[in-house]
Order: structure tokens, then sequence, then C-alpha cells
């Protein structure tokens, strides 16, 4: 048996072997969150004006070019972590059963305490400097309180609407005040209280301010 020729063996060949691997094609759908998630955190930790797109393209590793591509523009893309800030809250408080509202915020709070200030929860916070990105952000806020008062019964068309509105945003600050003092500010014992701790206190609040209708 001969042996084979260089340059034709069945592994690899010298010119081969030290050539990197092809690098996976992302998708559409992960490019998009791959730019979402660079851009929360941008937009949380350095504030919307000082945020530029090249730097939330090199934080998530892609083209610049993509955010026009998927959000139109810098504000775009900041409506679009809005908007996933409000789903958030939505989860929290606006999707759940009636009796179960009380526990639910209680839940996310607890899980704050463990996870840090949420990078979404610091948008909806933090002032942008821009008017229509603070424009987006109190229509997330109102629209997350109306979710919170529909929750417990309420509807706009009601005589009391909106008084009952105004005890859902008093809910829902009370709800963000806490996740503050917990995660940002460590305040004792309330940062390293355990979910079943936060349940009755939050329960009393709520039935105080929301009672079910």
């Amino acid at each position: 048996m001969t042996a084979d020729p260089p340059g034709r063996a069945t592994g690899k060949t010298a010119s081969t072997a030290d050539e990197p691997a092809p690098r996976r094609r992302r998708d559409a759908t992960e490019t998009r969150q791959l730019l979402l998630d660079a851009a929360r955190h941008r937009f949380a930790s350095d504030g919307y004006a000082a945020t530029t797109v090249r730097d939330i393209a090199d934080d998530a590793g892609v083209n610049v070019a993509l955010i026009n591509r998927y959000f139109a523009s810098k504000e775009g893309l900041f409506e679009a972590c809005l908007l996933a800030a409000g789903d958030e809250l939505r989860r929290t408080t606006g999707t759940v059963p009636l009796d179960q509202v009380p526990e639910s915020i209680a839940r996310h709070i607890a899980g704050l305490g463990n996870a840090g200030f949420s990078a979404q929860l610091t948008l909806l916070l933090r002032s942008s400097g821009d008017a229509r990105a603070d424009e987006i952000r109190l229509g997330v806020l109102h629209h997350s309180s109306e979710q919170l008062a529909a929750a417990r019964g309420w509807r706009p068309d009601q005589a009391d609407s909106e008084s009952v509105l105004l005890r859902a945003q008093m809910v829902l600050a009370a709800g963000i005040g806490i996740a503050v003092l917990r995660s940002s500010l460590r305040l004792q014992p309330l940062a390293s209280a355990a979910e079943q701790d936060l349940v009755a206190p939050l329960r009393d609040l709520v039935d105080a301010l929301l009672p079910p209708r």
C-alpha cells in the first residue's frame, strides 16, 4: 500500500486545518433580540441621549445598519424597548386572575431582589431628555395602570372611572417604589424579605386601594 501524496490525505489538508470554522448565520428574530437586549442595557445605564446606535450595534455584535432595518431608527428601537418593559408590567398585573394580582406583584418584586433592578423597569423610570421618548414612556405606564385597574373590574365607561384609575396608578407606583428600595437601595428588612413575607402586606395594599368590583 502506498502512502497518500501530500495534500491528498483523507483528513484535513495543511491549507484547511487552521482555518476558522464558518460563523453561524443569525436569523432575523435572533438579531432583533440581540439588538433589543443590548439597547435595553445601554439605555438603562447611559440614558437615551448619551447612547448611540453604534454603541448598541457593537454591544450586540451586529452591523449598525441592521438597527434601521429592524427598528427604523434609534427612537424606534427605544420605543420597542419600552414596549417590552410594558409587557413585563402586564405579565405582572394585567394578565393574571383577579384574586392573584397581589401574589403576582409580590412574586415579581421578590424576583427583582434576587436578580437586581430590572433594566426594563429602569427604562420606565429614567428620564430620557427626549420629548418623544418620554411620551412613549408615559403611554406605557398609563396603559399598564389601565390593565391593572381592569384586572380588578374597572371599565373606562364607569362613572367613577378616573378615581379607580388613580388608585391603580397608586398601586403601580407603590410596587415600583418597593422594587427601587429593595433592589437598588437595599433597604432592610425589605431587601431580604422573601416572597411569602411580601404577599400579605401587598394583598392588604391592593385590596385597600383597588377592592374587587
